[in-house]
């Protein structure tokens, strides 16, 4: 047993006892050979990532994460990743890893809100044969793929309370079970988490651990919405323009300065997302080289009750007047964004947090 036992320290996937058995023998190899093609599968996502996915931008405020990226990723720190969705949260994930000394390692992907919540735990811990009706033999969770290299937990604000209890248990002592099973595996990953969720309105109401969002919350990485990096959109779209034209194997194209300046002009609720879908879409629809406004203004929906919603700004005819409004306005919606977590908000909009609290004082800005 001690042979065994240090055998599988050293990198063994598993050991036999004698005297063997032509049974054990053949579901031995083939745990083995289903886990051969687990790491196959995730392999080829990982090179999926790295052939369709960059890091496109020149903004300041894009300039920050990728500097706070290059910091955090030589270290084994775990992140929480935030931003709407379609910012590129596991773009960033990514490119951590990638960065890291883990790169050489699996990138394993988790999405909670993909998976029916019976199967969250299965799926992520894997399972030993029987362990439910339907586990017709051993499976491989997602964590133990990730052995020695990044686990990815893609919109973990939706994951249930069971699964954090026992993702707690990892982050502190890098061990876990099987589904079904009482053998206790030691796991060596890096954990990194995303969401598009207020995590801090969530420990209050009980619907997320709190002990968990402060394991994983060491290090906040704020992606900006595309409404909020302007300066990076006729980048992005040059580069997608390019990107498509070799997807869809046709000649590029490009916008007028008309339909350029509109695209400036719109606000992506949707982020990058929304960005790629309608360059895919307009160059399936255009027959032009050059797309022109007309083709363009069809294809986005206008936010025209967010614009009504701002439009009393333009009846302050006192230019000082207008610019206090929308700083309160501006103000208040990050703050809102946050759970009016001023550290936080300072990082999101690029501002020193002593120097938010001031302006929050002098405009006389009170959590309502």
């Amino acid at each position: 047993i001690k042979t065994a036992v240090q055998a599988v320290q050293m990198g063994a996937y598993n050991f036999l006892e004698k005297p063997l058995s032509l049974h054990k023998i053949i579901v031995s190899a083939r745990n083995i050979a289903d886990k051969i093609k687990l790491y196959k599968k995730y392999n080829e996502e990982q090179k999926d990532i790295e052939s369709h996915y960059k890091m496109i931008g020149i903004s300041p405020e894009f300039e920050r994460v990728r500097s706070l990226i290059d910091k955090v990723s030589k270290t084994d720190s775990k992140i929480l990743i935030r931003g709407e969705s379609g910012t590129g949260k596991e773009l960033v994930a990514y490119a951590i890893h990638n960065k890291s000394d883990r790169k050489n390692g699996p990138f394993v992907k988790f999405n909670s809100a993909a998976i029916p919540n019976e199967l969250v735990e299965s799926e992520l811990f894997g399972h030993e044969k029987g362990a439910f009706t339907g586990a017709e033999g051993k499976k491989l969770g997602k964590l133990e793929v990730a052995h020695e290299g990044t686990l990815f937990l893609d919109e973990i604000g939706d994951m249930n309370l069971n699964a954090q209890a026992k993702m707690l248990r990892v982050i502190q002592e890098g061990k876990f079970e099987r589904v079904g099973s009482n053998n206790v595996i030691d796991i060596d990953v890096r954990i990194l988490a995303a969401t598009n969720k207020n995590l801090e309105k969530m420990v209050q109401e009980g619907t997320f651990r709190e002990d968990l969002f402060y394991r994983l919350n060491v290090i906040p990485i704020i992606i900006p919405p595309l409404r909020e990096r302007v300066s990076d959109i006729p980048v992005l779209l040059e580069y997608y323009l390019d990107y498509y034209a070799g997807e869809l194997k046709v000649h590029p194209k490009r916008f007028s300065s008309q339909a350029m300046r509109l695209l400036q002009s719109y606000s992506f609720p949707g982020n990058i997302r929304e960005l790629k879908n309608l360059i895919e879409r307009l160059y399936i629809i255009s027959s032009e080289k050059i797309i022109p406004e007309d083709e363009v203004a069809p294809q986005i929906k206008l936010l025209l009750p967010k614009l009504k919603e701002e439009a009393h700004l333009f009846s302050i005819s006192n230019f000082t007047e207008a610019k206090k409004q929308f700083e309160i306005d501006y103000l208040k919606e990050q703050l809102d964004k946050y759970n009016w977590n001023i550290s936080l908000t300072a990082e999101s909009i690029g501002l020193q947090q002593s120097n938010l609290s001031r302006k929050m004082k002098d405009l006389g800005i009170d959590k309502e």
